[in-house]
């Protein structure tokens, strides 16, 4: 294999189709071997960043901790990630808020929010609703006109807008909602992630805590809202009708597509397909949405 051969395999993967094991695993060894040859520091993260959306986090701290003796500083991002919650098993707060620190130092604007958020729970730091507030506002004015579906717009949103349906301002906190959710839903057709979906799923709950659900006009992801309870909806992808119905169970609720069982609505987002196509990755495509 050549840096060249080995360039192309990892471009040519593509994570919105359903891939083989055998493709998974020449992807793999393709990384490998430009990480061993180029010791590229923005490979090591992507690697990394594979092993986490798979939750091989063991593996993903391998590479970001890799990456980082490079003082690359998106893999501070990710170490912090890997420590607040302990995605090896163990948490530290007190990592978790040396890496989110360092960075927001340097005006990183997701480390600032999850400095944020260790204000909000006291993590490490003593708890105080009143910091967590003055930095989400201030925040807020730095993200609203940010275009790139990757910088955190939904994340800063569903926190003021949390901030705001505290304050009794209804009406801003639903605008915040709707805009995080349409931004949120073109990012997650590049990259379904587990942490897009949930931020996806916790913003549809709150949202609807707000506003009446309106049965004659919604989408693939308000079904976040409808799976959440026992209910039967079908839509149509090209010219295949999709069938789902939810089932109460001990552990919630379990989905049924097309006759196919997922054990949670986070199992049925991350994985629905038709064919090669995982739905998330053409949710524009989605149409003729019907609850039953």
């Amino acid at each position: 294999m050549t840096v060249v051969e080995a360039r192309k395999i990892v471009t040519d993967f593509s994570e919105g189709v359903k891939n083989t094991e055998e493709d998974e695993f020449i992807f793999l060894e393709a990384f490998k071997f430009l990480i061993d040859e180029e010791h590229d520091p923005g490979d090591m993260m992507q690697l990394g960043g594979y092993y986490y959306e798979q939750r091989k986090f063991d593996l993903a701290l391998k590479y970001y901790e890799m990456a980082a003796t490079f003082d690359y500083d998106p893999a501070y991002e990710c170490l912090g990630y890997i420590w607040y919650y302990g995605r090896t098993g163990k948490k530290d707060f007190e990592k978790a808020y040396k890496y989110f620190s360092k960075l927001m130092e340097k005006g990183d604007l997701v480390a600032t929010y999850k400095v944020a958020d260790m204000y909000k729970n006291g993590y490490f730091v003593e708890k105080s609703q009143e910091t967590y507030e003055e930095i989400i506002e201030d925040l807020y004015p730095k993200v609203k006109d940010l275009t790139n579906l990757f910088d955190p717009v939904p994340e800063v949103f569903t926190r003021l807008a949390r901030i705001r349906t505290e304050q009794g301002e209804t009406e801003e906190a639903v605008n915040l909602y709707l805009y995080a959710k349409d931004f949120l839903a073109q990012r997650i057709g590049y990259n379904a992630f587990f942490g897009n979906l949930n931020i996806m799923k916790w913003l549809i709950d709150d949202l609807y805590e707000l506003i009446d659900f309106d049965e004659d006009y919604f989408d693939f992801f308000d079904m976040y809202y409808l799976l959440k309870t026992p209910n039967k909806v079908e839509f149509y992808y090209e010219d295949t009708k999709v069938s789902v119905y939810s089932e109460e169970d001990e552990a919630g609720c379990a989905v049924c597509a097309n006759g196919k069982w997922y054990r949670s609505r986070d199992e049925f987002f991350a994985n629905i397909a038709v064919g090669d196509r995982k739905l998330t990755s053409v949710w524009r495509e989605l149409y003729g949405f019907k609850l039953l």
